[in-house]
């Protein structure tokens, strides 16, 4: 038995090369679509068929204007040039023929190609072209590539399933957490907001910007405990009844007593972090106020940052209550960066190693607010964290002479 015949000698005859088929079918179910990823799961197929049946394997899969995009090979890909352009493949994909074989020469030599459709529920997603320069394909090999095709067609159809679901979500999470509240035309702003992964696909970071009397403006950023859709809910929640909580205009820590006994109330709630800064342009000062959340960053003109002194209370929901304020001032030059924990957290890390690092961050002096953002999330590698990070900054406008 040859080195392709999936297995190791056994019963002699139809017998037997069932059995081998069943061999090479059970190991396929484990090898191939291990994973979510379209090309992995693709270059698996190739692989699997190359290491079983074929002298070469080529897995093309259609685009979105009816292309054939080819995404893996494997083996002598120099035979897959034997290939003409209107071959039996593109046929199968645009007919779903389910197999289509032929012969060749490369080289003087007879090559034999089998082109099999990757199709599932009625859906054709691409084609397997598998080659061989030894013989032709028996019954047994062909039914079991066509068995693979079908094997990671399945999974490709539940990639882009999941895909189209995370994209749904992801759409969801930006429009509840990406269009904060426009602030006075005083303050410019920027926001950030990037997801851990596809592992959770929303969550409960969030920021915001209310408007408030005097030109003031109030900026918030928050950070539900847990991750899922049940977080996501609960942030859009405590962002709402923060919007009508501080349309009473109370200074901060104000507002988080009445968001905290609110809250507390609904035992289903869950808790969530909080920090407040209520920006004053004309009178140069902002008030803070924290509900369990990490302080906020000042940089300054000349690209430093320090961490503001704020006082921490506890977080929001417990119903104890106990919430201080602090003021300071603020000038044109300086810009206040409010974050979630992942900007900065690192496993195993402590967290004043963590915050250390956001200190020792070096700008560009003169940058743009939004450019202080990108160099921030770029200095703390933030688009590789290891859980949610939402990130809202914010400066005071120079007045026009």
């Amino acid at each position: 038995m040859s080195e392709h015949d999936g297995g190791s000698a056994g019963p002699p005859g139809e017998y037997g090369a069932l059995l081998a088929r069943l061999r090479v079918t059970e190991a396929a179910a484990e090898q191939i679509g291990t994973g979510l990823d379209e090309r992995a799961t693709c270059r698996e197929l190739a692989g699997f068929l190359f290491r079983n049946l074929c002298d070469a394997v080529a897995v093309d899969l259609r685009t979105e204007d009816g292309r054939l995009d080819r995404v893996a090979a494997a083996g002598a890909v120099g035979l897959l040039e034997a290939q003409a352009e209107a071959s039996p493949s593109v046929r199968a994909v645009d007919g779903g023929h389910p197999l289509s074989e032929w012969t060749v020469l490369s080289g003087g030599t007879p090559v034999h190609l089998l082109s099999v459709p990757l199709q599932a529920r009625n859906r054709v997603l691409g084609a397997v072209l598998a080659v061989r320069a030894r013989g032709r394909f028996s019954d047994h090999e062909a039914a079991t590539i066509h068995f693979t095709a079908r094997l990671a067609a399945v999974h490709l159809g539940h990639a882009r399933e999941l895909a189209a679901t995370e994209e749904t979500a992801m759409n969801l999470q930006r429009a509840l957490v990406s269009e904060p509240g426009r602030p006075h035309p005083n303050l410019e702003t920027a926001s950030r907001y990037l997801p851990v992964g596809s592992g959770a696909l929303v969550g409960g970071d969030w920021f915001e910007t209310v408007r408030l009397h005097f030109g003031r403006t109030l900026l918030v950023v928050g950070d539900v405990m847990g991750h899922g859709l049940d977080a996501a809910v609960d942030m859009n929640a405590y962002r709402s009844t923060l919007r009508d909580v501080a349309a009473t205009d109370l200074a901060p820590h104000r507002v988080l007593r009445q968001l905290d006994a609110l809250v507390a109330g609904d035992p289903a709630r869950r808790p969530a972090t909080c920090l407040l800064v209520r920006v004053d342009p004309t009178r140069g000062v902002a008030d803070f106020a924290s509900a369990g959340h990490l302080p906020p960053a000042v940089f300054g003109g000349d690209g430093s940052a320090a961490l503001a002194e704020v006082p921490v209370g506890p977080p929001l929901g417990t119903g104890i209550g106990g919430y201080e304020g602090t003021t300071r001032p603020v000038t044109t030059d300086e810009t206040l960066l409010m974050f979630t924990d992942g900007l900065v957290e690192r496993r195993g890390e402590d967290i004043d190693v963590s915050l250390a690092r956001l200190a020792g961050l070096r700008l560009p002096v003169g940058a743009e607010v939004e450019q202080l953002v990108d160099a921030v999330v770029a200095g703390l590698d933030a688009r590789h964290a290891e859980d949610d990070v939402a990130v809202l900054a914010a400066r005071i406008r120079r007045r026009r002479a």
